[in-house]
C-alpha cells in the first residue's frame, strides 16, 4: 500500500509546482507593469520638476496594466474553463 502511494508523490508535486509557477508569473507580471510605470513617472517628473503629476500619471497607468494583465489571465482561465472534458 505505501509503494502506491510513493508512486503517485510525482505526480502531485508535478501539478503543484506547476500552479505554483503559474501564480509567480502572474504576480511578477502584475508588479513589474507597476513599478515600471512609477518609477517612468517619478523619472520623468525629476527632469521636468512637476512632482507629483507624472508620478501620479505613472500609478494610474500601472494600475490599468495590472488591470490588463489581470483581465488576460481571467480570459484564459475562463476559455480553458469552457473546453469540453
Amino acid at each position: 500500500m505505501q509503494k502506491q502511494d510513493d508512486e503517485r508523490f510525482p505526480d502531485y508535486f508535478g501539478r503543484s509546482v506547476r500552479a505554483l509557477s503559474d501564480y509567480l508569473g502572474i504576480g511578477l507580471q502584475i508588479a513589474v507593469s507597476f513599478a515600471l510605470f512609477v518609477l517612468l513617472g517619478y523619472w520623468v517628473d525629476q527632469q521636468l520638476g512637476t512632482l507629483p503629476l507624472f508620478l501620479l500619471l505613472g500609478v494610474l497607468l500601472g494600475m490599468a496594466g495590472m488591470g490588463l494583465v489581470l483581465w488576460k489571465v481571467l480570459r484564459e482561465a475562463n476559455r480553458r474553463d469552457r473546453r469540453p472534458r
